[in-house]
């Protein structure tokens, strides 16, 4: 039986550390802000700003919200980033995404000023992952290694299988892990026999979105088993890529969802946030 990772508690410490150190700017003057750009009227995604601004709350960065319309023109959207850019009270930039579809995703990312890119999406910062070298780390990703170091097991000379190969997730997450001197092996839709990689997964990461994907036989006896997906299962209750059921029973470690990765990407968000503030402050 796995032990269960939980991303609650983890996450729960984290954002306490933030608390802490972001009390202390303020007694140097000091405040941290996060703004927050939302186009359109999209329910999930004005479910994630509220929870980003709950979380901004409760450890003390004020939250700036920016609420456009869904028909906004790209030039228009650029022009609000470029204010942010520019705003000294201003410390991290976040644009929710998905943006509608007559926007350039890539180009309203690459206009955030690197500095304030706290979800690390902005080609210089993935760059700088890429080299180890990074001022901030892709937010879910990092909270994946957080969920990892939990159970004290090491990643380097690791058998890690990360499935998926999104720019938000599967890339990152295998940069990361590579970094740590994982050995490293990228899954996706197109790769033959998944099993028999997966079977050897030391650490074994889904991102592939796929309601309870990842069955028991395909899971290495002992391993930790990261859930990075968020779906709907049959019955409309919010499940991941593993079935969890079957693999609490195979692996070494696993993660619940809900309660698993999702409370992390918040919390190292947090964090951006304030190592943004720092950056800023000490240039």
């Amino acid at each position: 039986m796995a032990q269960l990772i939980d991303g609650r508690s983890i996450s729960d410490k984290i954002k306490n550390n933030v608390k802490i150190e972001v009390e202390n700017l303020k007694k140097s003057g000091i405040g941290v802000c996060l703004a927050v750009v939302l186009v359109g009227n999209d329910p999930a995604s004005k479910i994630y700003v509220k929870n980003k601004r709950i979380a901004c709350e409760k450890v003390g960065i004020v939250s700036k919200e920016i609420v456009l319309d869904e028909k906004i023109s790209e030039s228009e959207l650029l022009s609000v980033i470029s204010n942010l850019n520019t705003d000294s009270k201003i410390n991290g930039i976040l644009v929710q995404l998905p943006l509608p579809k007559h926007l350039n995703e890539t180009k309203v990312i690459n206009s955030i000023d690197p500095l304030k890119d706290v979800d690390a999406f902005c080609p210089v910062n993935v760059g700088k992952i890429m080299i180890g070298k990074c001022d901030f780390l892709p937010c879910t990703p990092a909270g994946v290694l957080d969920l990892i170091d939990s159970t004290g097991v090491s990643v380097c000379g690791k058998n890690c299988v990360v499935i998926g190969r999104s720019n938000i997730v599967g890339k990152p997450m295998a940069m990361l892990l590579l970094n740590r001197s994982g050995t490293v092996t990228v899954c996706h839709s197109r790769t033959k026999d998944l099993k028999s990689f997966t079977q050897n997964a030391d650490i074994l990461i889904s991102a592939v979105g796929i309601s309870k994907f990842v069955k028991a036989d395909m899971v290495k006896p002992g391993a930790i088993v990261i859930d990075v997906g968020i779906n709907r299962g049959e019955n409309g209750q919010i499940c991941g890529d593993v079935d969890f059921e079957g693999v609490k029973e195979v692996a070494g470690y696993i993660t619940p969802v809900p309660g698993g990765v999702g409370p992390m990407t918040i919390a190292k968000l947090m964090e951006n946030a304030l190592k943004a503030a720092k950056i800023q402050f000490e240039s």
